[in-house]
């Protein structure tokens, strides 16, 4: 069949939730292309497997971002899942949704109603089953497992106590009432396996009569007649082939790709379209821009007491770990590793957290594709709004060429002073006697370095991202927007973006759960079914604090 009704371009986590919801009704022909293979690699699906996953060059499309000039020049590391699942199948599986007035914000900000918290809060709901159970916050029946970390270990009691002795606060749930403080973290997962979108939504469901999902098909570009969307070509196997879309064409590439197929197709701003020299089908000057992301920073430190996960890459210990995982799912194999973390305040100016932890009970080094343990721990902090906007543009009119991503990381002075601050919330709570039975030298940053000109140099020397791309087909209506509320874009019919680059301004938390809860939404906008009634539950504000 080269016909369909609906054809989904990537099956990554919104592609996936797409598949899912669209092919529900069997009269509904849908295609879904996905560039990557099948799951089918064991690390995929082991919790602790993860940097496995995420370092294996044939589920990832390993891209660098380009020389950033206020980083030092470097080009830094820039993961993205090739491979069903998407980066849910290679990420660290941290289930964060991201402040409620962050949706308020795109709500009066962005002029986006239809998108505020209690608009979000039910599809959330819908997608998820929570071990916690169903709640005023939590979902109990939907396809994504989302577990709250479980393993025991004296340095996750530590940051708890650290967290009420340092005054940054402890909560129970960051996606509950209280989304503040130092927590267990949620982690997609589900009976001790990764719950990527693909688990979740497609695989269940791949025997549908009405489902096609095709791997290895790399889409070239979407076939716009009449400024209308009216099919796909792609390659696989080095086959050129063409499918029709009867009803809708939807592209859920991400951040990155997505606005790099719609210029390939003559979407986009059209003084960089012609300087490549591709022909102009729509002038679309928002393709490509607003690109944002949350910046990472770490501080490490060795441990005194042998409790770390250092032993993890002895071979013994390994084959240990592997075998209760497969005939038990338990053991370690079911952690993410870094199962806290925390929403804190780096500033009295914020007006919810600004800066994110995670925190790993073991410290780590990469050696190529090999990864050394030693017996540390490490606390990651995330600048969770920065005010620097970057761009994606054409390096080629090849599909196989790597977008240009100009993130233009620091280049607003404010983030730079965020990151330093975050330096010295970091440093604040490791600093606690919580910590003093377990702490040891200082390994990163080296501990000589004080001042804050001395952080901000080694922030600018180390910074790197955290992976989440978010913002390039931003939705509102002004001139500088991509698609609508209901994700339809702009002066090409029968066309919707469906992925996180619709997100006008990024959230404050990791991207993919609102990534599903979008094309949550998005399902029942393309099917013409009622949206859910919005939903009210309260949280924790914490203000003048």
């Amino acid at each position: 069949m080269s016909e369909f009704d609906y054809i989904i371009i990537g099956a990554g986590s919104a592609g996936c939730v797409l598949a899912n919801r669209l092919s529900k009704d069997p009269n509904n022909r849908v295609l879904l292309l996905e560039a990557g293979p099948m799951d089918h690699k064991l690390m995929i699906h082991i919790p602790a497997g993860v940097y496995h996953a995420y370092k294996d060059p044939s589920i990832n499309w390993n891209y660098l971002t380009e020389q950033e000039p206020d980083c030092d020049q470097r080009q830094i590391d820039l993961p993205r899942g090739k491979v069903i699942g998407g980066s849910s199948s290679i990420n660290s599986m941290v289930y964060m949704r991201g402040h409620p007035m962050d949706y308020d914000r795109w709500a009066t900000q962005f002029n986006l109603p239809e998108w505020r918290w209690d608009n979000c809060l039910p599809y959330f709901k819908r997608c998820e089953t929570s071990d916690r159970g169903e709640n005023p916050w939590r979902g109990g029946d939907g396809p994504l497992g989302v577990t709250q970390g479980s393993l025991q270990n004296p340095l996750f009691d530590a940051l708890l106590e650290a967290g009420t002795q340092s005054g940054q606060g402890v909560s129970d749930d960051l996606n509950g009432f209280k989304p503040e403080g130092i927590a267990r973290l949620d982690s997609t997962t589900r009976n001790g396996r990764r719950s990527s979108a693909a688990v979740a939504h497609l695989k269940p469901n791949l025997s549908r009569r009405n489902l096609t999902l095709k791997t290895g098909a790399f889409s070239q570009h979407i076939i716009i007649e009449n400024s209308r969307a009216c099919g796909v070509v792609y390659k696989k196997n080095g086959v050129t082939k063409t499918a029709r879309a009867a009803k809708e064409v939807i592209v859920s590439c991400g951040a990155i790709k997505t606005p790099q197929l719609l210029m390939l197709s003559g979407i986009g701003p059209a003084d960089h379209l012609k300087e490549m020299g591709q022909s102009v089908s729509l002038n679309l000057p928002g393709v490509g821009q607003n690109l944002m992301d949350h910046m990472c920073i770490q501080t490490a430190f060795f441990s005194k007491k042998p409790v770390t996960l250092h032993n993890l890459t002895n071979p013994l210990k390994k084959l240990s770990v592997g075998i209760e995982w497969l005939f038990s799912r338990s053991g370690i194999g079911i952690s993410n590793i870094w199962e806290m973390g925390g929403l804190v305040y780096g500033n009295n100016s914020a007006v919810h957290p600004n800066l994110q932890y995670h925190f790993s009970p073991v410290y780590s080094e990469w050696d190529g594709r090999r990864i050394r343990l030693q017996q540390g721990y490490v606390l990651q902090c995330d600048q969770l709004r920065p005010q620097s906007r970057g761009e994606i543009k054409l390096r080629s009119l090849s599909p196989d060429d790597r977008p240009a991503a100009h993130f233009n990381y620091l280049k607003h002075p404010d983030d730079l002073k965020e990151m330093v601050e975050g330096m010295r919330m970091m440093e604040d709570l490791l600093n606690q006697p919580a910590f003093d039975a377990f702490r040891g030298e200082r390994i990163e940053p080296y501990p000589g370095l004080q001042s804050d000109q001395e952080l901000a140099n080694w922030v600018r020397a180390n910074v790197s991202t955290d992976y989440h791309p978010s913002g390039t087909c931003r939705m509102g209506s002004d001139s500088r927007c991509v698609v609508d509320s209901e994700l339809r874009v702009h002066g090409i019919e029968r066309l919707r973006v469906v992925d996180a680059s619709i997100m006008p301004d990024i959230v404050s938390g990791n991207l993919n759960a609102p990534t599903q809860m979008i094309a949550e939404r998005a399902a029942d906008f393309i099917l013409g079914q009622k949206q859910l009634a919005p939903q009210s539950a309260p949280y924790h504000f914490l203000a003048n604090h």
